[in-house]
């Protein structure tokens, strides 16, 4: 729920006239003393003596009234409304706000004495409730503007502008629409309720559904009516709530669906605030589902009545986008729709992204420029949507804007725009159901100059590979032309490519007797900075100095300089500089674009999957994966291989399994943890030698999820020990750390995050282990008797012998069928009905996270059976038509899991 701002309810208390809402509610007062004060018979108990004060406001405090007598009570003019009409602080503030606006509107405030008993209401209670709902809609469209919470959530998201706001009519539920309606108790406000209750606007708490959620309708383009309503809650919410919110019933409509006639290309989002977000960055072709699993049949129906030829899926990064991605874009192929994947970097949404790659506009346009193409076969040649340019204020401060010379110019170029650039400006705000005139390049035109004029990659780069530009090559625009069918060729220029000599460390670039020297290059990683080290070099004359290209007191200071270290003219240096930048400018948006490209995801083929799900769906599964130990060269060991396999498995859950393997040296620990590692996926394992104690701390938020971190010696991580712990108990790392904020340059707390859940594998030597990682994990004892040792000697006799070579030789083939099963594991719910019925050690306390360790390997076992379970649904939160998928136990996965335990556990607990 958004509070209301303490500089309003000041401003109501001050700009109140106390004295007439007192004289409003039947009160006569008259002076009283030489202070100005008035005085009255108190209404609030028996006062045959006048003791209720008026103080008139001075001294910056608002007027106050007081009372002498019995009661005592007193405080400003929100308190007297709370008094006399036996309201809540919220409606009381409400009433304020109404006498206080009729009086802005009008001129004068009413006198309190006229005013109605209740707030007016913002709905016609005869209104069908189409037009009901429309006009909630509407009173929360005004509420929005009038709560600075509410509109700063939406800033913050980078989807606050007001063209946003007015376009999609973006409301705030505030709590206060129940204040304006009859109260329940009398007939119209129990029925007015109701309806609004079968609407799904109110609940049957008497509470408004949406109450504290930024609102963001979905509405039919034709007749204009409210379909769906999407609900963010803006607030802290107590654990177990939903932040997330739609109305009850089956989602209906498309949003933004004007979009879908206007363009070949939709750019289809998870949620609202992504869609937003293209919206606000220019993409105006977007709109979205409702959550991973929310493409309904109106949208099917809405891309096909209206011709949409490609989709791009920019869901989020994460498994569950991932997962729905997979599931979505072979429907859209039936239907003759091509289907893109936008990668945002792994783990990232489409908000999250433009707001850390700043500008939105260009990193947005980068990711939908380069969808990954997710058909069979080759693509159709794809005309990019060109974007609707969009000027934010915060941006504008730091844009710099391309002149239209063909030329790279000199950094004291003039900055006026050619009139056929002017013109060339799409009007800011247009309505996006009629299509916008683009020229054949299908590219950005520049909205203004700046005054420090820089030639923009966008612009005037021909290496740019999409001819960004709004000009023709004859410096005109076409306005009248036609979207290309095929991709746009490179603007051709006149200005000869720069030639640069890239190293993995520097740059060079040399122009006639001018060499410079670029370093640092790896860091720009957004397009709003460009800070370099920067060597300017003319035979044994040089000057040298880390600078931020785009920041124009920097480049004067280093061209005034070096100018004087290289005697050579500032004129030279200036158009020197802009080469240089250009080609830096090249060289960063192919940089960003390697950045941000999704590591290459491995596919597996049919004859992969068939013979994967074999294994998965084999009736002796642990049997197959005992036995295919012992074809890769492990002998004996079937319980520590066996608990091994089971525990990188549960990698896959919320809380996995840790395991130590402990042995003396040469013992075999480090091949028992080889032989289970190799089992499984590369892109799923992480191994190191060491760590230091702040590594874990600092590595990228999703790059530990679901995922083996495996440390060949427990010594090597003696100084992560404490972060390893962590990391198991509380499934996440957190640190606050200070760092220099790079558009200020002051020191900013700054926090890093890693996610969870990770399963640790470790092996030792030691003899004794620390007890707080031993109660944290599995401990494998590598058999060490003389029968192991015989066994092993035979295995490495076999394998010198003609038939071991020849089974060595299909040991990667086992391994790969083991890979692939991994893969084909989802993370997902494990339930153990049984769970109640079970019993465990109880008489020390350490056995409190054994047991844990207990139940894990429970649920492990069924979710490695996952694919010979009945998988269930069931709706979470209730009425929330999310719907989660689980699994559960067996009396054989228990049966499994206790003869484990039974020497795993029973080493530690003895």
């Amino acid at each position: 729920m958004a509070r209301i701002p303490e500089d309003e309810i000041e401003r109501l208390k001050h700009e109140t006239d106390l004295a007439a809402l007192v004289r409003g509610s039947g009160v006569e007062l008259a002076p009283h003393g030489a202070s100005g004060d008035l005085i009255g018979r108190c209404l609030f108990h028996d006062d045959r003596t006048p003791s209720l004060v008026v103080s008139p406001a001075k001294d910056g405090q608002p007027a106050l009234w007081h009372c002498l007598g019995a009661c005592g009570v007193g405080g400003s003019a929100i308190d007297w409304i709370m008094r006399t009409r036996k309201v809540g602080f919220r409606h009381a503030v409400e009433v304020l706000r109404e006498i206080n606006g009729a009086g802005a509107a009008g001129g004068t405030a009413p006198a309190p004495s006229v005013l109605p008993k209740r707030l007016p209401a913002p709905i016609a209670f005869d209104a069908e409730d189409r037009q009901l709902m429309t006009q909630v809609m509407d009173y929360y469209h005004q509420r929005l503007k009038q709560t600075p919470d509410a509109l700063a959530y939406l800033q913050k998201r980078g989807i606050g502008s007001a063209e946003a706001i007015e376009h999609f009519r973006l409301g705030f539920a505030d709590r206060t629409l129940g204040l304006r309606l009859p109260k329940t108790q009398c007939r119209a406000g129990a029925e007015i309720r109701e309806r609004l209750q079968k609407l799904g606007l109110y609940r049957d708490t008497g509470h408004e559904h949406f109450s504290g959620c930024v609102v963001f309708p979905v509405t039919d383009p034709q007749s204009g009516h409210v379909t769906e309503i999407y609900g963010r809650k803006i607030g802290p919410q107590a654990r177990g709530l939903p932040v997330h919110l739609y109305l009850h019933g089956q989602h209906k409509g498309v949003w933004n669906e004007k979009a879908l006639g206007v363009w070949d290309e939709t750019i289809l989002c998870e949620s609202v605030i992504d869609a937003l977000t293209f919206w606000c960055a220019g993409l105006r072709n977007v709109t979205c589902s409702y959550g991973v699993n929310g493409f309904t049949p109106d949208h099917l129906a809405s891309f096909k009545r209206h011709g949409t030829k490609r989709a791009l899926i920019a869901y989020d990064r994460d498994d569950a986008g991932e997962s729905a991605a997979e599931k979505l874009w072979p429907l859209l192929a039936a239907q003759g729709i091509e289907c893109y994947r936008v990668q945002f970097p792994k783990g990232m949404d489409a908000n999250e992204y433009a707001l850390k790659v700043t500008p939105a506009s260009k990193s947005l346009d980068l990711v939908v420029r380069q969808a990954l193409w997710l058909g069979s076969g080759e693509p159709s040649p794809r005309a990019i949507s060109p974007m609707v340019q969009v000027q934010p204020v915060e941006e504008a401060a730091k844009e710099e804007i391309a002149p239209p010379a063909l030329e790279p110019l000199p950094l004291d170029a003039p900055t006026s725009a050619p009139p056929a650039l002017a013109s060339s400006q799409p009007a800011h705000g247009a309505n996006e159901s009629e299509p916008i005139s683009t020229p054949a390049s299908n590219g950005h035109t520049p909205a203004s100059s700046s005054t420090d004029p820089l030639p923009s990659l966008a612009a005037s780069d021909p290496a740019a590979g999409n001819g960004e530009s709004a000009i023709d090559a004859a410096g005109s625009e076409s306005p009248e032309s036609e979207p290309p069918t095929s991709s746009p060729a490179p603007r051709p220029s006149s200005a000869p490519p720069v030639p640069a000599d890239v190293k993995e460390q520097e740059i060079i670039i040399t122009l006639e007797d001018r060499r410079y020297r670029i370093r640092g290059m790896d860091r720009n990683l957004g397009f709003d900075s460009m800070k370099v080290n920067l060597l300017a070099a003319r035979g044994e004359a040089l000057h040298v100095d880390t600078l931020d290209l785009y920041g124009a007191r920097s480049r004067k200071q280093f061209i005034s300089e070096a100018a004087r270290e290289l005697c050579i003219e500032e004129k030279t240096l200036k158009h020197d500089l802009g080469k240089v930048l250009l080609k830096l400018e090249e060289l960063q948006e192919r940089q960003i674009a390697e950045a941000t490209k999704p590591k290459a995801k491995h596919t597996i083929t049919d004859a992969q999957r068939i013979e994967a799900m074999e294994l998965l769906k084999a009736p002796d599964l642990l049997k197959r994966i005992l036995a295919d130990f012992e074809r890769c060269g492990i002998v004996g060991e079937a319980t520590n291989k066996l608990t091994g396999y089971l525990a990188a498995t549960s990698r896959k859950l919320e809380q996995p399994l840790a395991v130590v393997v402990q042995s003396s040296s040469a013992a075999g620990k480090s091949s028992l943890m080889e032989a289970v590692l190799a089992m499984l996926p590369a892109e799923e394992v992480i191994k190191f030698s060491a760590m230091t104690g702040q590594s874990l701390f600092y590595m990228q938020g999703s790059d530990l999820k679901h995922k083996v971190l495996a440390i060949v010696e427990e010594e090597g991580a003696e100084r992560a020990s404490y972060a390893l712990k962590l990391l198991q108990s509380e499934g996440e790392l957190t640190i606050a750390s200070t760092g220099k904020d790079p558009q200020s340059g002051r020191l900013v707390t700054q926090e890093y995050r890693v996610e969870g859940p990770v399963m640790i594998f470790l092996t030792t030597t030691a003899a004794e282990i620390d007890e707080e990682l031993l109660n944290r994990c599995l401990v494998l004892s590598v058999n060490e008797e003389r029968e192991q040792t015989r066994a092993i000697h035979a295995m490495q006799r076999h394998r010198q012998t003609l038939e071991g070579l020849l089974e060595h030789r299909q040991r990667a083939a086992v391994l790969q069928v083991h890979r692939d099963a991994q893969r084909l594991l989802r993370p997902m719910l494990v339930a153990n009905p049984f769970a109640d019925k079970l019993t465990f050690l109880d008489n020390r306390t350490r056995s409190r996270r054994d047991h844990t360790k207990y139940l894990t390997l429970i649920r492990t076992v069924a979710l490695l059976h996952q694919h010979q379970r009945e998988h269930k649904t069931i709706e979470h939160p209730p009425a929330s038509r999310q719907f989660v998928e689980y699994i559960e136990v067996t009396p054989v996965d228990i049966a499994i899991a206790n003869r484990l335990t039974h020497e795993v556990l029973g080493r530690t607990l003895d």
